[in-house]
């Protein structure tokens, strides 16, 4: 009796060893995350200026589009209004650039009336020198106009990002290199639950690593440019579109800004590992073809609630903007799983299938 209770003990004196070993491991790991972490954010946080103006660009590029917009709705002077060869002062009306440098909304040039491939159109009465450039005359103003649409202007004050307090540019450059910190520690902390959890996978899974990072990698590259490139921009023109047609005059707050779009950013790229995540279960034979397909429904209902956590407005627009993607991302996990999915075997199942010499 006596020597089955020693046996017990010792089992579960093993099995909290087991268990102290685990944590210990779950530790390790962690310190290694927050390693990389401080080591990437002390490398961003020395390009945190550039960062910064990197992430500034869909906002900025959205401010200046609504401006456009709302200028180019107080009208313009038609060429139907003067004569053939007739010589006005003609005012912008609204803001453009020649050759990177600003036309403020206001400036009057001479311009006068042609008519050209039978359409009547007001070019430049004469050369215009503006900056260290010389436009020509007979230069269309509506050619003007176009070319200065795709010119982007930081320094203008109209497109700049607001602060409230003194330390408040400081704290928006740690958070920049923070953030970014963490997105360019995103593969190395990929590894490291790699390396926590394959202690509990067969010999033969672990050799899993390298295509589940690569994918991982790519998509979580492939969800933060889909987030920077379309999703929020979208979302951004749909709040300052609001925000125009009522009149007001939008001062963006950095540190608000820069919260929004990094999350959004960090939670696409994350949200984008739904096909790296099937690949694995289905790899190690935890998942199926048929269970991803018979749960479809809720799935995508999940799907939308991430969505609608992470997109910044309520309108069903964006909501599908952001969840869309996920959603034929899902799909796709089918298929990856339908086409390297298999049953779970053990090193030594494996073995055994191996033909011997």
């Amino acid at each position: 009796m006596s020597e089955q209770v020693n046996h017990a003990v010792d089992a579960e004196e093993g099995l909290q060893m087991s268990f102290l070993d685990h944590l210990d491991e779950l530790r390790k790991r962690l310190i290694y995350v927050v390693a990389s972490i401080g080591i990437s954010f002390a490398i961003c946080f020395a390009f945190s200026t550039y960062i910064y103006k990197f992430l500034s660009v869909p906002v900025v590029a959205q401010l200046q589009k609504a401006r456009r917009v709302q200028q180019a709705a107080s009208g313009t002077l038609a060429p139907e209004q003067l004569q053939d060869g007739e010589i006005v002062q003609y005012t912008f009306t609204q803001e453009t650039a020649v050759n990177n440098v600003k036309v403020p909304l206001g400036t009057t040039i001479p311009v006068k009336k042609i008519t050209q491939d039978g359409k009547p159109v007001l070019v430049l009465a004469s050369r215009w020198g503006i900056g260290t450039s010389v436009v020509e005359a007979g230069t269309p103003i509506s050619q003007i106009i176009k070319n200065g649409d795709s010119q982007v202007y930081f320094d203008d004050e109209n497109n700049r990002l607001v602060l409230r307090g003194v330390t408040s540019a400081f704290m928006v450059y740690m958070r920049v290199a923070l953030y970014t910190g963490i997105a360019l520690a995103i593969p190395f902390i990929f590894f490291q639950i790699w390396a926590f959890i394959s202690p509990g996978l067969y010999h033969h899974e672990r050799r899993y690593i390298t295509p589940v990072l690569t994918m991982a990698t790519i998509l979580f590259a492939s969800g933060a440019g889909f987030a920077y490139k379309i999703a929020f921009p979208a979302a951004c023109d749909f709040l300052l579109g609001w925000a125009e047609e009522g009149g007001f005059r939008t001062l963006l707050d950095a540190e608000d800004y820069l919260d929004l779009i990094i999350m959004i950013m960090i939670g696409l790229g994350v949200a984008f590992q739904i096909p790296t995540v099937a690949f694995i279960l289905g790899r190690i034979g935890l998942l199926t073809p048929r269970m991803m397909w018979k749960v479809w429904r809720h799935a995508v209902v999940i799907i939308f609630i991430v969505a609608a956590v992470l997109t910044p407005t309520p309108d069903a627009f964006n909501l599908v903007m952001f969840a869309g993607p996920m959603v034929g991302l899902y799909f796709l996990s089918i298929l990856i799983v339908w086409l390297f999915g298999k049953k779970r075997q053990s090193d030594e199942e494996v073995t055994a299938l191996v033909p011997s010499e």
